[in-house]
């Protein structure tokens, strides 16, 4: 039995279904059910025995601990987090209370709990928190990608937030031998990923005629995960990685935003063309955000290296499954656009 955090979001969700898929062991999914945890996500698994769902937050350390206690996992694999930089720049209080508070809560109630097991479910023990790219800052065009040990630079209160949590965990493991290890992975893609991040909000907005608003030039860069691949990579992580160790997980796929757009374009002409015309006539450049980083880009060697873990997928097979899944799942689609999304698509969009 495992224990995962978060697990109605889109890396969760999909996380816990790869999971399953692959190991069969059970899961006990803990989720706040915010805007972005869905439990539509995870809708093929009613009914599996496998699986339980608890709706939840982990800053509530009474419900933490008794879940510890019920359940009895062998791990703690930790995704919950506030994770949108544009929501983060207008209300950065939830940020601070989720990625910093909630991490710090988890950490807590696990090494109580890890204290009191016998020997060897002690020593099998571990906790792997799931976090970002973004800690590093920003990069050059000609600067060398991401390592491990590259300082933290964060630029915004989500990526501050998170670097916040990855130092909680770095502490907790150097000062109480808690068995923790790290993973910062760049930005992910695939299925159930919330329409306000780049790939879907441009597949949703181009399907309904609308707008396709890229940032600033659109020139700025990051490096492209596809999701499966990054849960891969976190089973690998959490059956051998070594404690206290930080992985950086990436897709070896660095392009600008506008190359991505338009790729996400030229994938809907094909598999559903428009009457009106080619789906780039959509595109429409708006003011850039505050702070935006100009370049993210991965150095996934270490996790290759002593792991043997490399991306299956490309960007060009991993973009065209995901294209193919938001136009075969538009009801899913439909659903998380509510009142809400559409506020707070208004409220980042509208005076750009």
């Amino acid at each position: 039995m495992i224990l995962v955090t978060g697990g109605a979001g889109f890396i969760g969700a999909n996380f816990v279904l790869d999971w399953l898929r692959e190991t069969g062991e059970p899961v006990v999914t803990l989720d706040a059910l915010t805007y972005a945890g869905n439990p539509e996500n995870l809708a093929s698994l009613q009914g599996d025995a496998r699986h339980v769902f608890v709706h939840g937050d982990i800053c509530d350390r009474a419900l933490v601990d008794r879940l510890l206690s019920e359940h009895r996992p062998r791990a703690v694999v930790h995704f919950a987090a506030e994770s949108h930089v544009d929501r983060s720049i207008h209300g950065p209080a939830a940020f601070v209370r989720t990625n910093v508070e909630g991490t710090f809560t988890l950490l807590e109630a696990a090494r109580d709990y890890w204290t009191m097991l016998a020997s060897d479910p002690k020593a099998a023990f571990r906790f792997l928190h799931v976090s970002t790219d973004e800690v590093y800052g920003s990069l050059g065009p000609k600067d060398p990608p991401f390592a491990e040990t590259k300082a933290y630079e964060p630029n915004s209160p989500y990526s501050a937030s998170k670097a916040a949590s990855d130092h909680l965990v770095r502490a907790w493991h150097h000062t109480y031998g808690f068995p923790a290890l790290t993973t910062n992975c760049s930005n992910n893609y695939g299925p159930y990923q919330f329409p306000e991040k780049l790939i879907p909000l441009m597949i949703a907005n181009a399907l309904a005629g609308k707008a396709l608003p890229i940032y600033g030039d659109g020139r700025n860069v990051r490096d492209w995960l596809y999701v499966s691949d990054h849960c891969a990579a976190i089973r690998e992580v959490l059956a051998r990685g070594r404690l206290g160790e930080t992985y950086n997980v990436g897709g070896w796929n660095e392009k600008p935003n506008l190359e991505i757009v338009h790729t996400v374009c030229a994938l809907l002409d094909e598999l559903r063309p428009d009457p009106a015309g080619a789906h780039a006539r959509l595109i429409t450049y708006v003011t850039d955000r505050p702070g935006h980083d100009r370049r993210y880009a991965i150095d996934a060697r270490k996790i290759e290296r002593e792991l043997g873990w490399r991306p299956a997928e490309t960007f060009e097979t991993g973009i065209r499954k995901t294209v193919a899944w938001y136009l075969d799942n538009q009801d899913w689609v439909a659903h998380v656009q509510s009142g809400s999304y559409r506020e707070w698509v208004d409220r980042n969009y509208a005076q750009r």
